[in-house]
């Protein structure tokens, strides 16, 4: 057990470290070869900044999890992440079509699914199911993966916003794993937020860097996998027992991402408009019309996430559909609160 807690300590201070070392020479190199993310009509900075972040974010995680993880445990979950990173990359460099990316989403999701064994086949009472079939299990699977990738990627609007989110996301599952013995989620989870750690020094505002497309498919990824284990297993341990609070605790830690994306495609919806398409129509636009700048729009939403993370504590209690419908409506008037006051 000891060594398995020194395992989970390493791996954060190893996967901090390599990417922060790893991240000037990447700005280094993207300045040389001109490798910008340079201003559009949807851009909120005035110069062109570095794009692939998500290259020594992935480096330092895949490293930190081949030296300190089991790797017999966690084989295809690397495999995985190799795909959708190569996919981010790709994107990055020559821009994938939404067709394109999705597809190679799905192939890493059938991965972690056939061969990790990792999906959703309870829903543990939310709309009074509990066990589904093969089929609908792994097509929700995919469905599940696909929506937190996408909607971590759509948050990284703001300097800070997406690693800092991810950072709180990624601790809250690794305590829980912890908590329940859980050493190889544990690690999985350390890992990432000591890499996003190491990420947010050079991205908060002003960035110098951003993560891409690279980035935020493998920490969307990452964050799948440790919401699906979450949702699968509950909250058991020698003092609490809730095993079928675990899709009300996989929400609330992915809360801003996930409702917020929730919103805009409903907006989008009733406007008649494109649901899927890029637009600045998201909270963190919303809090940077009002003025309160990268720094401020970055802090409040944290404090946002924490809040609710608190708040679903006192939930665990209750039945699970009214937890989740009082979680989805509490966060709904938070994140429509800024267009209140922009009106």
């Amino acid at each position: 057990m000891f060594s398995s807690d020194l395992n989970i300590v390493f791996s954060f201070f190893s996967a901090f470290l390599l990417t922060f070392l790893i991240i000037p020479k990447i700005i280094l190199f993207s300045k040389r070869l001109r490798l910008f993310d340079m201003p559009g009509h949807r851009a909120v900075h005035n110069s062109g900044v570095p794009i692939f972040g998500g290259i020594a974010i992935f480096i330092g995680i895949i490293l930190s999890l081949l030296i300190w993880g089991d790797l017999e445990n966690i084989q295809f979950i690397l495999a995985s992440l190799v795909i959708v990173f190569f996919i981010g990359l790709i994107d990055d460099l020559l821009s994938l079509s939404p067709v394109k990316k999705i597809l190679g989403q799905i192939m890493a999701i059938l991965i972690i699914i056939y061969l990790q064994g990792l999906k959703i086949d309870n829903f543990h009472g939310v709309l009074g199911i509990y066990e589904i079939s093969e089929i609908f299990s792994t097509v929700f699977t995919i469905f599940v993966v696909i929506v937190i990738t996408n909607g971590f990627n759509l948050i990284d609007g703001v300097d800070g916003l997406a690693g800092g989110i991810g950072i709180i996301s990624s601790l809250a599952f690794g305590i829980l794993a912890l908590i329940m013995n859980q050493n190889d989620v544990a690690i999985i989870s350390f890992t990432l937020s000591g890499s996003l750690v190491a990420f947010l020094k050079y991205n908060f505002h002003p960035a110098s860097i951003f993560m891409g497309d690279t980035g935020s498919l493998v920490v969307g990824m990452i964050l799948s996998i440790l919401a699906i284990n979450l949702i699968d297993s509950g909250i058991v341990t020698e003092f609490i027992s809730f095993p079928n609070k675990g899709p009300l605790l996989a929400i609330v830690f992915l809360a801003i991402p996930l409702f917020d994306s929730l919103r805009v495609f409903l907006n989008r919806v009733r406007k008649g408009k494109e649901p899927l398409s890029a637009a600045t129509d998201h909270v963190h636009h919303a809090l940077l019309d009002l003025g309160l700048g990268h720094k401020n729009t970055a802090r409040v939403l944290y404090l946002i996430s924490i809040f609710l993370i608190v708040v679903t504590y006192f939930l665990l209690s209750i039945n699970i559909n009214l937890s989740i419908s009082i979680l989805a409506l509490v966060s709904y008037l938070i994140l429509l609160f800024p267009y209140i006051l922009k009106k």
